[in-house]
């Protein structure tokens, strides 16, 4: 009988999660508070971006 090709070796799914964590850990996520302007509570944003663009997103925000 002929191996199951759909198996993957334990060893192969350790370092695809590897790649996978390194790559994830590339994003930040972000909360901007702001000021409603129907209610003049503060609201809050969530954004995940890539930590690259960071300073680039805050200073586009203008706060």
């Amino acid at each position: 009988m002929a191996k199951d090709a759909g198996k993957v070796s334990k060893n192969a799914k350790t370092q695809k999660d590897a790649a996978q964590t390194a790559a994830s850990k590339a994003y930040v996520k972000l909360i901007v508070s702001e000021r409603s302007e129907k209610t003049g509570a503060y609201v809050y944003r969530e954004k995940i971006i890539h930590k690259d663009k960071v300073k680039e997103f805050l200073a586009s925000q203008g706060s």
